[in-house]
């Protein structure tokens, strides 16, 4: 068997991260400079987000660096866990009441992400920080 398929999986994994590490990035910092964590409590509390300080904080510093960890490759199942509490709750909270589509606000996107997640969080490659490191060892 050829290399290649194997590069070409190494790529993917390493696109996807990146991918969606990115978008959680975003998400963190827009919580946290952005909108703002004043915005951010106010809108967990009128979805009805248990104890909605402390969730605003915990979803905005999980999807930061959460976001960062899957970017650079390191501490993928501990990102992937955390940040999927962040989406399930974003689809428990916000999404489900509005069905499947995007489209009227449902929560496919959100599924789609803590899949990603996961996959990425539990297979994250060789071309992460953590490979990297321990091969190195």
């Amino acid at each position: 068997m050829t290399r290649m398929p194997s590069i070409v999986r190494e790529v993917a994994l390493l696109v996807g991260r990146l991918t969606i590490g990115a978008i959680f990035i975003v998400h963190g910092w827009t919580k946290l400079f952005s909108t703002g964590m004043d915005a951010t409590v106010s809108m967990f509390t009128a979805v009805g987000v248990p104890l909605p300080e402390l969730a605003a904080w915990f979803a905005a510093f999980a999807e930061l660096l959460g976001g960062l960890a899957l970017v650079l490759g390191v501490a993928l199942p501990l990102a992937a866990i955390l940040v999927s509490v962040v989406t399930l709750g974003a689809l428990i909270f916000v999404h489900a009441k509005n069905g499947f589509f995007v489209q009227t606000g449902g929560f496919e996107f959100v599924l789609a992400l803590t899949a990603a997640t996961l996959a990425l969080g539990f297979n994250g490659g060789s071309y992460a920080l953590s490979q990297v490191i321990g091969r190195n060892k």
